[in-house]
């Protein structure tokens, strides 16, 4: 009782009472890389040190299937979602998997990243360009249409929506484009282009002078480029597909409190330059993108029909995996 009689007599001194800090544990199913994620609860933790988190990381793809699963089953260990997708993200509200957050720290954030309906919230900007090892490529691609030669497409790798999240995007978004759509990866498939798993796969194949050029999300290659590794990125001119890695607190989540922490940490500037950091364009405006990296409204992105891609998902990576395998 003697904390219960603190509390009072502050509360009549006229002071308040400091509110409980967020605590226990969470588990957060992401698509990120593990060393960065391994940062991230680092830094979330200096601003909430009595939460545990927990990682979870696979693949997109690979993650959804796991929580389908789960799901199936009758529940899912995942608190928190920070996956590459807001197609996926999408398909899991329509779901009813998803709790909304309607007080989400939303100061800057873009209207255009986040749900309507507050259940999930972009937290940085990630493009897909083309890699190329430096001391096998004398002229630097400049558009996608480059890939196309022969000689380009078969020393070409990339990755593969049956795994990637990011891939799912790029791949339905090149597919809506009318200079492109399927026929890009017909042509590709045809002089000797090759698929991957996710975006990990094309940058050590291309570092490594397996293969001249890559299809790839651009913090992977831009931060190889950083470490040493003999590649440079290209934002093609005709365009980008992008996706804006939405975080989301799983329905039934067994600690809320902490999970919207988590959140919140996620939409906050100090995470946003945690972003730039590792390699992102960030989505909070007056933070500066990474050094090397074009300012966002020079960049074309390329339109994506949302509602089409996940009607056409299932269609998309069954055509994928026939031209490359799966």
């Amino acid at each position: 009782m003697k904390h219960l009689r603190n509390a009072a007599l502050a509360l009549l001194a006229g002071a308040t009472p400091a509110l409980a800090q967020p605590s226990g544990a969470i588990t957060v199913y992401t698509s990120q890389p593990q060393e960065q994620m391994a940062t991230v609860v680092q830094a979330f933790n200096k601003d909430y040190p009595d939460v545990q988190v927990e990682i979870f990381r696979t693949g997109t793809t690979e993650l959804m299937s796991k929580l389908q699963a789960e799901f199936t089953a009758g529940a899912t260990p995942a608190d928190v979602l920070l996956i590459a997708d807001a197609v996926a993200m999408t398909q899991l509200k329509n779901d009813d998997r998803l709790l909304a957050y309607a007080d989400a720290p939303l100061d800057g954030i873009p209207a255009d990243v986040v749900d309507p309906d507050k259940t999930f919230f972009g937290t940085k900007l990630i493009t897909t360009g083309i890699v190329y090892n430096t001391g096998m490529v004398q002229d630097a691609p400049a558009s996608w249409d480059d890939l196309r030669a022969p000689e380009v497409a078969g020393s070409l790798i990339m990755p593969s929506p049956l795994y990637s999240g990011a891939a799912v995007i790029h791949v339905g978004t090149m597919a809506q484009q009318p200079e492109f759509g399927w026929g890009f990866y017909e042509e590709l498939a045809a002089n000797g282009a090759v698929a991957g798993q996710g975006n990990g796969t094309v940058i050590e194949a291309v570092a490594r002078g397996e293969k001249a050029y890559g299809i790839i999300i651009e913090y992977m290659a831009m931060n190889a480029k950083a470490d040493g590794s003999p590649v440079d990125f290209v934002w093609p001119d005709q365009g980008v597909s992008a996706i804006t890695q939405p975080v989301a607190i799983v329905k039934g989540t067994d600690n809320e409190e902490a999970a919207r922490a988590f959140v919140d940490w996620q939409l906050s500037k100090t995470a946003q330059e945690q972003s730039v950091a590792q390699g992102y364009f960030p989505i909070i405006e007056g933070v500066s993108p990474p050094e090397g990296y074009p300012a966002l409204d020079s960049l074309k992105i390329l339109p994506l029909d949302a509602a089409r891609l996940m009607a056409d998902d299932q269609a998309n990576k069954e055509q994928f995996a026939d031209l490359f395998g799966g």
